[in-house]
C-alpha cells in the first residue's frame, strides 16, 4: 500500500483497494494515483500523518487512511 512507503522511495502504482468506496477511488484516480503511474513518497508530517507524494510532477498531501487505498509494488532502491 502506499502508505507503506518511507520518504525517499518509489512505486508504481497498480491500483485501488478492494473496498475502496467508489467515490474515493475516483477522485484518487482523478488526481493521479492511476495503474502505472510513478509515485514518490516526500516526505512525513512530524506526528507521522499526512505525507506528501509526488505523483505526475504534482506533490500532493494525502492522509494514511487515503493511501492504504492505493495499491503500489516498490521499486528497488536506488
Amino acid at each position: 500500500m502506499l502508505a507503506d512507503l518511507a520518504p525517499g522511495q518509489r512505486a508504481t502504482v497498480v491500483g485501488m483497494a478492494p473496498g475502496a468506496e467508489p467515490a474515493v477511488a475516483q477522485r484518487l484516480v482523478l488526481l493521479g494515483f492511476r495503474p502505472a503511474a510513478r509515485v514518490d513518497a516526500i516526505r512525513r508530517a512530524p506526528l507521522g500523518d499526512p505525507t506528501i507524494y509526488r505523483v505526475q510532477d504534482t506533490e500532493l498531501c494525502l492522509r494514511s487512511r487515503e493511501a492504504r487505498l492505493i495499491e503500489v509494488v516498490p521499486e528497488a532502491a536506488r
